[in-house]
């Protein structure tokens, strides 16, 4: 005796089918599979309404789980992934232009008006030591001031044995008062010794230079009139370089002050330099939108040369042990972030992750929502996305009605 069918005992959602034994979801059309209905029926095309059933153990799965067949996971290219755990690093490669380390630019100008009678250091670019002659200045002011420092000389010497303590101390202030006079006019003492020694002031006095470097700007010339405060020399110590280089808004994360910066120059192929990130600028390019940053390279045989351009690299490490997982694993849709999870026996579950900064190998840092060892999909997951969002529809669908 045949058996009535589910359509012809009038079965609705939730109830079992005698014949499967199996429970029936909906009731769907054949040629439309948005609609859906939760008992028997007719389509609009005239067709009978045909029934899902659950499968074993759904009914405690969310509505957004789909299962798909092995053959069709093969038809659709669905390939999984698992979630890892390990250090989450960052290579980050730009550019860089060489210029000067500031805080060893020395310039060199006088404190006193004069003409320069002999120049020295004759060129830009010459290299010149710490106390090197750079050029010899006449000045009626300092000739005056040497005057004064012999005439306080002659006083005191004439003084000093005088029985009014008094005048003994105030003779001895004089030449005090006059030695420092000529040290803050930047004669060194050496030069005040030879005055004395002497006891006839110097017509010529020589500058010398602050620092050990190379001359990048001279204004000084033979014969030249120069102010009290005018640049003569500008002195770069060259032993140290620092390079500007910009990174983009989302790598600034991974940059920190005093990691380790690599270096490559077209001109020297082959070879790297090491240094430092020395600096980060707390304000980013607006046109770019990227942010500044300062590398400091040790420069001992002049390799590195100010204006040159230079390939950076930085290396990072923001964790030592972090849950990653493959950046084409997940589907951001600008609001959350979700990825698929395989549950076994065909079954895949979308789950709401929380994301922290990408390192390499598109690989994105987990900071919510995955374990170590779960199973991810990494294509198709697309159209899994559609199948679940319509299943958790239709199960909102039924629940309504």
């Amino acid at each position: 005796m045949r058996q009535a069918t589910a359509a012809e005992q009038g079965l609705k959602a939730s109830e079992i089918d005698p014949k499967t034994g199996k429970k029936i979801k909906y009731w769907v059309a054949p040629m439309d599979p948005t609609y859906i209905r939760n008992k028997p029926g007719k389509s609009p095309m005239g067709m009978d309404l045909v029934p899902v059933y659950a499968e074993e153990g759904e009914d405690k799965e969310p509505a957004s789980t789909i299962r798909i067949d092995p053959v069709t996971m093969q038809n659709m290219g669905v390939r999984l992934a698992s979630v890892q755990r390990k250090p989450l690093v960052k290579d980050i490669r730009t550019y860089g232009r060489i210029t000067y380390d500031e805080t060893t630019i020395y310039t060199v100008n006088t404190k006193v008006n004069g003409w320069i009678e002999k120049l020295r250091v004759t060129f830009v670019g010459e290299k010149v030591k710490k106390g090197q002659p750079l050029f010899d200045i006449y000045s009626p002011e300092l000739v005056t001031a040497q005057e004064e420092f012999l005439l306080a000389l002659q006083q005191y010497k004439s003084l000093s044995t005088s029985t009014y303590p008094s005048i003994r101390e105030g003779a001895e202030r004089l030449v005090t008062a006059a030695r420092t006079r000529l040290r803050y006019w930047d004669l060194t003492d050496e030069q005040t010794r030879k005055i004395e020694k002497n006891g006839t002031p110097q017509k010529n006095l020589t500058i010398y230079s602050p620092a050990s470097g190379v001359v990048i700007k001279k204004l000084a010339f033979e014969g030249h009139y120069v102010k009290a405060g005018e640049l003569q020399y500008e002195i770069a110590d060259l032993s140290t370089v620092w390079v500007d280089v910009d990174v983009y808004e989302y790598e600034l994360p991974w940059v920190r002050e005093g990691m380790d910066a690599a270096m490559e120059l077209a001109y020297i192929p082959g070879e790297r330099f090491y240094g430092k990130v020395l600096y980060i600028y707390p304000y980013l390019n607006p046109k770019t939108r990227t942010g500044k940053l300062r590398l400091e390279f040790p420069n001992p045989g002049y390799q590195l040369k100010p204006e040159m351009f230079a390939t950076v690299y930085l290396k990072s490490r923001i964790a030592g042990d972090s849950l990653v997982v493959p950046q084409e694993a997940v589907i951001d849709s600008g609001i959350r972030k979700v990825v698929f999870v395989s549950v076994g026996k065909g079954k895949f579950q979308p789950r709401e992750i929380e994301l922290g900064v990408e390192g390499n190998n598109d690989e994105f840092q987990v900071l919510k929502g995955l374990h170590q060892g779960e199973v991810v999909v990494v294509s198709a997951q697309f159209m899994l996305d559609s199948e679940s969002r319509l299943r958790e529809a239709i199960q909102k669908m039924l629940e309504v009605r």
